[in-house]
């Protein structure tokens, strides 16, 4: 097991973030999707935006994780 941080790489809709976790699951790179929202209401302390999601990366995955997000964001337009 990875030890260290993990780091922001993405944040956008959740449906993005989950496209987007399958791709980088293909490569081999674990991700976690943090859903700052869904945890506020689940604590009863509100939450942020509606539709802000963030996908995190080991740092050790994070340059592998960019090539991917960078081709994403890429063939999204």
């Amino acid at each position: 097991m990875k030890g260290g941080e993990f780091i922001d790489v993405y944040s956008g809709s959740e449906v993005r973030v989950i496209m987007l976790k399958g791709l980088l699951e293909e490569k081999g790179i674990d991700s976690v999707v943090q859903n700052e929202y869904l945890s506020g209401i689940t604590s009863g302390l509100g939450g942020g935006a509606i539709n802000t999601v963030k996908l995190r990366v080991h740092e050790d995955d994070v340059e592998s994780a960019k090539a991917v997000v960078a081709d994403f964001i890429e063939n999204q337009q």
